[in-house]
C-alpha cells in the first residue's frame, strides 16, 4: 500500500494494457482489450461482471492491468482468488512480477502483490523447535531422526525451515506427504497466536498476512476466499473488490470448504489429546461415546439420509456432549507455560471439531425437508460387506448460492471470469449457482438451485452482467468435435468392447499425441492395458508416477499418450504437436448415487426446476467444457476431440452440453475423425 495519495492523474486502462503487452512482447487482442475495459468500469461502477474468455485471450493481463490501477488509485487491496495451485504460481511468479516493471513508471511507484494462504500451508517454526507430535499416541513413529521414510521427511523439513523464506509448503520441491507436513505445521485453531508464541515475530503465516494487508493484489485460493466469507473475524486484508479466477470451479470449492465430518477416529483423537489437562473420568466418556459411534457405524447404511436414524442420533448427542463436557474441563485461556498452552490448544481445536461437527449434524434434520439447508450421508461402507465398516458421517451445504450473495457479492464488487461460464449459451445457470439472479430471466437455461441460506430480505436487486469476449483461436478451422454416434450407450460395467476398438482407431490414425480423459480410474487403467496391447506407441497412465512427471514426458514424446481421470481434465497444458486428439469416454455426470448431487437435483426439483440439468447437466457440462480446451494451447494447435459417448447427440439435454463447448466443426463420422488426424500427423 502507498504511504501517501498519488498525485498526478493515472492513464487509463487501455493506455496501460497497451504497454503491457507492447513491452512483454505480445500483440493486442480485441477480446482482452473488451475485457480489460468491461474489468474497469465493473470496478469502477460497482456491478458484478462474468467473463468468459477462451483459451489465448490473455485474461490474466485483462484483469491484472485495471485491478492494479484501481489498487494504486484508491489507496486499496484488490483480491484474486484462483482455484489451482499452479494459477497462483503464474500470476505471482511471472505475471506480476513482469506486469509490476513494465507499469512502475506509468503509475508513479512500483505495484506490490502478495500471496496469502490458510495457516496450514507454511511452516510453524514453534512446531519445529518443539516437535510436538500429532499424536501422542505415536511419538515414537513421528520422531524426526527416526530410521523410516516418515522420518527421513520429517528430518527435511527441519533442515529446510533453516534455509525458506517464506515456509510456504509449495516452494518445497520435491514436496512431503501430508502426514509428515502436519508435524510442522498448526491450523488456525491450533496456533498459540502470535503474542503467546515464543516464535511469533518470526511465524511464516504471519509474515505472509503483514505483507498481503501492504499489498496491492493479493493472490489467494478459493478455500481461503470461502472461510473468509463464512468466517466471523476476516482473513483476508480489508478489499472492496475481488477477481474470481477460474470461476467455474467456485461452487465446488466453497462447498468443499463449507463440509464436515466426523469418526470415531477424530473422537479417539480428541480424547488423547486432552491426556492428563482433564479429569480421566472425563475423557473415558468421550472416549465410550467414541466407541459407541463406531459401533453404529458398523451397522449403517451408506448414503444420504433423509432422516437422522435413532441410534446414529443418540450416538451423536452422546459425541457432542462428551465434547463439551472436556470443553468445560480444559476451561478458559489461562496464564500457563509455552508447552501446556500448546498442548491445551491441540486439545481444544480437536474437541472444538468434533463437537461443532455433531451439533450440525444433529441440527441439519431440524424441521421440514424442505427448510434443511444441509445434506448428510455416510460414506466408507464398501460393497463387499466382509470388509471393513463405514468411516465417516459428513455434511455439507445443499447450496452454497446464499452464503456467496450475502458475504461475497453483497459488500463487495466481484469479477468473475473463466474460458466455462455460459453453460447452455447461458450464464444464468451458474449465476443462480453463485446466488445472483438471472441476468435475462426469459433467457435462462436451468431454472432454480438450492442455497444454503436464504438470500438477504433487504429487498435489494444485484446489478451484473455477462460478457463473453470469445478467443483468438478459430475453432471450427483448428478443430473437429467428433461425436461417436454409432457407438452402443455407455454401460456400467467398464468400456463396451466397442469403445476400446474406436480408441484404438483414433489413436492410430494420430500416431499416438493422444490424451485420454476418463469418468473413472477403472477405465482409464481398462483403456491402458487393452491398448498397450494392440498399439506400438508409447502409453502412460495417472497413477503410474506423479502426474507432473507424467506430463512432461507426455509432452517431450509426440508418440506418447496419456490416459487418465477427473484431475487431468483441468491440468493438462501441452500446447504443439505433442497433443493433438482429445478422447473423451462418456459424458461426465454425477454418479447417480452421489448423496450431495442427488439432494440438490432434489431440491431444485422440489421448486419447479429441472433437477438434472441444473445440477448434473451443469457439472457435465463444466468438465466436458474444460476437457476439450485441453486441446488448443497456443494458435497453431490442430487436432480433434472425440467423445465416445452417443448421448451427447441423441439425448434430450445433448443440445445443452454441446452448447456449452467451443465452436469447433462438429461431425458424427468416424473416418472423417480418422482422415482428419492422418493429415495432422504428417
Amino acid at each position: 500500500m502507498p504511504d501517501a495519495a498519488t498525485t498526478t492523474a493515472l492513464p487509463d486502462v487501455a493506455t496501460l494494457l497497451a504497454e503491457a503487452v507492447g513491452s512483454l512482447g505480445g500483440s493486442e487482442r480485441p477480446g482482452q482489450v473488451r475485457m480489460a475495459e468491461a474489468v474497469a468500469e465493473s470496478i469502477r461502477g460497482g456491478a458484478h461482471l462474468a467473463v468468459q474468455a477462451g483459451t489465448g485471450t490473455g485474461k490474466s493481463l485483462a484483469y491484472l492491468v485495471p485491478a492494479i490501477r484501481h489498487a494504486i488509485e484508491n489507496e486499496s487491496t484488490v483480491v484474486i482468488s484462483t482455484a489451482t495451485i499452479a494459477l497462483q504460481r503464474q500470476l505471482v511468479d511471472r505475471d506480476l512480477p513482469r506486469l509490476a516493471k513494465v507499469l512502475t513508471p506509468l503509475v508513479g511507484r512500483e505495484p506490490s502483490f502478495a500471496i496469502l494462504k490458510g495457516r496450514r500451508n507454511y511452516l510453524c517454526l514453534h512446531r519445529v523447535h518443539t516437535g510436538a507430535p500429532e499424536d501422542p499416541q505415536d511419538t515414537a513413529l513421528f520422531d524426526p531422526f527416526e530410521v523410516s521414510a516418515m522420518g527421513r521427511q520429517v528430518k527435511r523439513l527441519h533442515e529446510w525451515s533453516s534455509d525458506t523464506e517464506t515456509g510456504d509448503r509449495d516452494e518445497l520441491v520435491p514436496g512431503v506427504t501430508d502426514q509428515a507436513w502436519r508435524q510442522v505445521s498448526v491450523t488456525a485453531r491450533e496456533c498459540l497466536g502470535m503474542s503467546r508464541c515464543p516464535v511469533g515475530v518470526d511465524c511464516f503465516a504471519e509474515r505472509a498476512r503483514a505483507q498481503a494487508g501492504r499489498a496491492d493484489v493479493v493472490v489467494t485460493n478459493h478455500a481461503l476466499l470461502a472461510i473468509d466469507a463464512m468466517g466471523d473475524a476476516p482473513v483476508l486484508p480489508e478489499h472492496e473488490v475481488v477477481i474470481v479466477d477460474e470461476a467455474h470451479d467456485l461452487v465446488d470449492r466453497v462447498t468443499s470448504a463449507a463440509t464436515a465430518e466426523i469418526t470415531s477416529a477424530s473422537v479417539a483423537a480428541a480424547a488423547r489429546r486432552c491426556g492428563r489437562q482433564v479429569d480421566q473420568q472425563v475423557v473415558d466418556r468421550l472416549v465410550e461415546a467414541g466407541e459407541g459411534l463406531a459401533l453404529v457405524f458398523e451397522d449403517s447404511r451408506h448414503g444420504r439420509l433423509e432422516e437422522l436414524p435413532p441410534a446414529l442420533g443418540a450416538a451423536l448427542r452422546t459425541v457432542r456432549d462428551s465434547a463439551h463436557g472436556c470443553i468445560t474441563a480444559l476451561g478458559t485461556e489461562r496464564r500457563e507455560d509455552v508447552d501446556g498452552a500448546t498442548e491445551r490448544r491441540l486439545a481444544m481445536a480437536l474437541l472444538d471439531d468434533v463437537h461443532d461437527t455433531a451439533e450440525r449434524l444433529l441440527e441439519a434434520f431440524d424441521g421440514d425437508e424442505a427448510e434443511r439447508r444441509d445434506v448428510v450421508w455416510l460414506t466408507g461402507m464398501p460393497r463387499d460387506p466382509h470388509d471393513a465398516p463405514p468411516t465417516a458421517v459428513r455434511v455439507a451445504p445443499l447450496g452454497v448460492g446464499g452464503l456467496l450473495r450475502e458475504r461475497l457479492f453483497g459488500p463487495r464488487t466481484v469479477v468473475l471470469t473463466s474460458a466455462t461460464l455460459a453453460l447452455g449459451g447461458s450464464f444464468d445457470t451458474l449465476a443462480r449457482q453463485w446466488g445472483l439472479p438471472p441476468a435475462a430471466p426469459q433467457a435462462g437455461r436451468a431454472a432454480g438451485t438450492a442455497t444454503s441460506s436464504p438470500p438477504p430480505s433487504d429487498g435489494a436487486e444485484v446489478a451484473w452482467q455477462g460478457m463473453d469476449v470469445g478467443s483468438p483461436f478459430q475453432h471450427s478451422k483448428s478443430g473437429i468435435l467428433y461425436i461417436a454416434r454409432h457407438l452402443p450407450p455407455p454401460g456400467r460395467t467398464g468400456l463396451h468392447e466397442d469403445y476400446l476398438t474406436e480408441l484404438a482407431e483414433l489413436v492410430e490414425a494420430a500416431g499416438g499425441r493422444t490424451l485420454g480423459l476418463f469418468s473413472s480410474m477403472r477405465a482409464a487403467k481398462q483403456a491402458t492395458e487393452a491398448l498397450r496391447e494392440r498399439l506400438d506407441v508409447p502409453l502412460l497412465c495417472q497413477g503410474d508416477d506423479s502426474t507432473s512427471l507424467l506430463v512432461s514426458k507426455f509432452a517431450e514424446d509426440p508418440s506418447t499418450c496419456l490416459f487418465g481421470t477427473l484431475s487431468l481434465w483441468q491440468g493438462v497444458d501441452v500446447p504443439g504437436s505433442a497433443l493433438q486428439l482429445v478422447v473423451m469416454d462418456r459424458i461426465p455426470f454425477p454418479r447417480p448415487d452421489d448423496p450431495l448431487a442427488s439432494a440438490r437435483q432434489r431440491a431444485v426439483a422440489a421448486s419447479g426446476g429441472n433437477g438434472f440439468i441444473t445440477v448434473a447437466g451443469t457439472h457435465a457440462a463444466l468438465l466436458l467444457a474444460q476437457g476439450a480446451g485441453r486441446l488448443l494451447r497456443s494458435a497453431n494447435d490442430r487436432g480433434v476431440i472425440a467423445i465416445l459417448d452417443p448421448r451427447l447427440m441423441t439425448a434430450r439435454y445433448g443440445g445443452f452440453l454441446r452448447a456449452s463447448l467451443p465452436p469447433f466443426w462438429t461431425t458424427t463420422d468416424p473416418e472423417i475423425a480418422r482422415a482428419a488426424l492422418r493429415r495432422i500427423d504428417v
